[in-house]
């Protein structure tokens, strides 16, 4: 693959078989800690393969002390951007296989670095039976020259692995760079964080040094730096950045160090130029050129500016420097700030050996040892001053340029060729998607889920490639921007908007959170309470997840605590329950910097329709936030221990239920989503299991919903990929991870149709989860084939009609929330 791949965003370019499984990796290049016996060595754990016994098997339980592991030695740096594991079959008679793993690699054979995914999870969710291939989108990817699987379980027992690595060839050379930290940009209502989230190298004293991140991953910033090209991650997340103020200087210098001295001819930097919020491109840069670890810089230092007076367009965009060919292993360079802020996405080099002609560079490039399937990628350049590699057909120099011209010639036409066939298929996508949501992009258009094949399933945790929700190194400090929502472990969640995602410690659904306007309702709000201990009587546990526990407690003595805020409606000597959200004590920094921005944002919403924040407990372990309860529980458990009366018949008891009860119901949470959307919010998962009922049917909207294990029928699993409410999810929500206040409108029509129902039934109760996903992709193509859940027989046209609305093809017609709650507080009462 080529030294400027990334720019070609390698991710989907780069996902080659590396030769486990043909045999191109040697017996030799593969290591195990152990084997069980000599039918189960290191060499038979390839892919699809059943050498031996089958796989590789170490000979110890992997439980509790998880030192076991299998080594593949790949001779030179890699970049890998995919993994594959299966079990033990041999012929049936296998049943061990690696239900989770993790991921250590090392560039240089000394230094093991374990991989985390963009949200700082170490576990790989593994196979669940001896045959099927589950393939692991790496997001971020590697850098590599050696990985190692180390294979997990939750109790003592065998196990046995097979595996394959995805990628190419990592040409760049590039070992690491270092670079000052990044810094939080502080926009009204939303810190903006740049920082190098996925940098696995050492950070000291505000340095990052000894690794590789974000300026290589691939990733390309867009104009806007707070929207994101990567689903479920925060405001900034694309870009790494510095503040001229916050640096005390007017540069930022970074070093770049390269595996062997080459020849640099230039170097290419995305950088943003978003100008009308002080973010510039830099006006110019200066580098130094080092030949050898031991030797001396090069000076004077290379000056390069950047003319300004074409910058006024606010897009980001690459800049090329040329680099004039010198000879350096190492590289420092000083970006100069042009204003307040320097965003810059990806750093890219183009360099070879001195050559003194223009060549004509056509490459394709094969598996390491020639043999097995053709991978890595076709490069089409023309490089001034560069040689090829050694082993690739050159045009030689037989006196004339006749040959060099022609091949020039021939290349810009196919290169012309390309471009208008892109152009063209670009043009299609544009057309075929406007049908489905507006201007949406090809890359939008992905169906992400999809009934897993016999053989294979593949886990994309991003989709752009997962989800689960924590960052790797610490990414911010301590208030840092929550992200989508953890899920059961090694689950990662689905596709999400391009907004900042709250998240609840206990594997929850909660609300997707946008940038608040200064001018926002409860921007302001102030910090909450610290609330003792002891006053918290435990009452029973309402559900779990992955990094914590809901537990429903009492304050006895609520009015005795002047910290609360009130009116909360308890009667003095009545005890008050709330809901404790408890982070476990061994949660990783970055869980408890997610908490505490939890905290904060659940803080501003404050609405008689939505669940209150009222205190938190963090001076010391661990860390507890505790929200209201409803005594009365979920509106889901409420209605369906309930009889339906008729329409205008008395509720006689608080087993029977009206129809106006119902309305009023409703109508209580269309207000509270009317005040969410006021805000933006999206909340995701709306739906009676996430409402609680008060005393006289006083509603509130809440996030419990999926910590439950009552519920784990509402959410469908895909092996290894996500968790989704798709009988609540709006058709574009499914396909394509597009989340919305019309997608909150879709799920609304949704838990309007279980509360006319008495929730008896789930929704679409007579569809499998694959009928219902198949059901989505009927709303796409819109040839009238799409089901509608059916008309409740308590529920007038009228009220069914507006259901309708809310299930609107085009999310555009469907009904704003103000809308619902008007129809359902003045019409809907009225009906017959």
């Amino acid at each position: 693959c080529d030294s400027n791949l990334h720019w070609l965003k390698i991710t989907p370019q780069c996902r080659y078989a590396l030769g486990m499984e043909d045999g191109t990796i040697p017996d030799s290049d593969i290591t195990a800690s152990s084997a069980w016996s000599d039918s189960t060595e290191a060499k038979h754990g390839r892919l699809s393969t059943g050498e031996g016994d089958g796989a590789w098997c170490p000979a110890a339980p992997v439980f509790p002390n998880e030192s076991e592991y299998l080594q593949i030695d790949l001779h030179k740096l890699h970049f890998l951007a995919l993994v594959g594991t299966q079990g033990r079959h041999a012929d049936g008679h296998g049943q061990e296989f690696v239900r989770s793993y993790r991921l250590r690699y090392s560039r240089d054979g000394k230094k093991w670095i374990t991989w985390k995914d963009r949200w700082g999870q170490e576990v790989v969710s593994g196979n669940e039976n001896t045959y099927d291939i589950v393939l692991k989108d790496l997001g971020p990817p590697i850098v590599a020259r050696m990985v190692r699987f180390y294979p997990l379980a939750d109790r003592v027992m065998s196990v046995c692995l097979r595996v394959e690595l995805y990628g190419c060839v990592w040409n760049d050379g590039l070992n690491a760079y270092t670079a000052p930290v990044g810094h939080v940009m502080n926009l009204p209502g939303l810190p903006v964080y740049l920082n190098d989230s996925t940098y696995d190298g050492s950070t000291e004293q505000g340095m990052q040094f000894g690794g590789l991140g974000q300026l290589c991953d691939g990733v390309l910033g867009g104009d806007d730096f707070i929207e994101t090209t990567e689903l479920r991650v925060w405001p900034g997340y694309d870009y790494l950045g510095w503040s001229r103020e916050a640096l005390g200087q007017g540069s930022v210098d970074i070093e770049f160090h390269f595996e062997k001295p080459r020849f640099f001819n230039s170097m290419q930097v995305h950088s943003n130029n978003r100008h009308t919020q002080g973010v510039r491109v830099f006006s110019k840069v200066e580098c130094l050129f080092k030949p050898g670890l031991l030797q001396p810089w090069s000076s004077p230092a290379l000056a390069l500016p950047v003319p300004l007076e074409d910058l006024k367009d606010p897009s980001s965009r690459p800049i090329s420097l040329p680099l004039g060919g010198r000879l350096a292993q190492i590289l420092r360079c000083k970006f100069f700030f042009a204003d307040r802020w320097l965003l810059i996405s990806e750093i890219s080099f183009l360099s070879g050996r001195k050559l003194n002609l223009l060549v004509l560079h056509f490459e394709i490039s094969g598996s390491p040892a020639g043999s097995g399937p053709l991978y890595a990628c076709t490069k089409f350049a023309l490089f001034a001053g560069i040689t090829p590699r050694a082993g690739l057909p050159v045009a030689k120099d037989d006196g004339s340029n006749t040959a060099i011209l022609i091949g020039c010639l021939v290349g810009i036409i196919l290169l012309l060729l390309a471009v208008i066939v892109g152009i063209l298929w670009r043009q299609y996508w544009k057309k075929i998607l406007g049908k489905a949501q507006g201007s949406l992009s090809s890359s939008e258009l992905r169906v992400h889920l999809s009934v897993p094949s016999d053989n294979v399933v593949i886990n994309n945790t991003h989709t752009h490639e997962e989800p689960p929700p924590y960052p790797g190194s610490p990414p911010y400090p301590s208030l840092s921007p929550p992200v989508s929502p953890p899920l059961p472990p090694s689950v990662p969640h689905y596709a999400e908007a391009d907004i900042v995602s709250l998240q609840g410690v206990s594997g929850n659904n909660t609300y997707a959170v946008p940038a608040l306007a200064s001018s926002s309702p409860g921007a302001d709000a102030l910090p909450l309470p610290e609330l003792p201990r002891q006053c918290l009587i435990f009452k029973e546990k309402l559900g779990e997840g992955q990094f914590g526990e809901v537990h429903l407690c009492e304050i006895e003595n609520p009015l005795d605590l002047p910290i609360l805020e009130f009116p909360f409606n308890v009667r003095k000597g009545r005890p008050l329950l709330v809901a404790v959200k408890i982070l476990r004590p061994d949660a990783s920094k970055n869980a408890r910097n997610d908490f505490l921005k939890e905290v904060k944002i659940l803080s501003r919403l404050k609405d008689p329709n939505i669940i209150r924040l009222i205190g938190v407990c963090v001076s010391s372990d661990p860390l507890c936030m505790v929200t209201e309860y409803m005594e009365c529980g979920d509106l889901n458990q409420y209605l369906s221990q309930r009889v339906l009366l008729d329409k205008s018949g008395p509720s006689l008891n608080t087993l029977t239920i009206s129809y106006p009860a119902l309305i009023s119901m409703a109508s209580q949470i269309a207000s509270g989503m009317k005040f969410l959307s006021s805000l933006n919010f999206v909340h995701r998962d709306l739906a009676t299991r996430n409402c609680l009922v008060g005393g006289e049917r006083h509603i509130k909207i809440a996030d419990f919903g999926m910590s439950r294990n009552l519920y784990a029928g509402d959410y469908y699993r895909i092996q290894g990929r996500a968790v989704l409410p798709i009988r609540w999810m709006a058709w574009e929500c499914i396909l394509m991870g597009k989340f919305t206040t019309a997608s909150d409108v879709w799920a609304f029509g949704v838990t309007l149709w279980e509360m006319l129902s008495v929730c008896q039934e789930q929704p679409y109760s007579n569809l499998t989860d694959e009928q219902v996903i198949d059901n989505a992709g009927e709303f796409f193509r819109d040839q009238g084939r799409q089901v509608y859940l059916s008309k409740p027989a308590i529920c007038p046209q009228g009220l069914y009609e507006l259901m309708l609305s809310c299930w609107n093809r085009d999310c555009k017609l469907r009904p704003s929330f103000s809308y619902i709650h008007s129809f359902l507080t003045e019409d809907a009462m009225n009906m017959v």
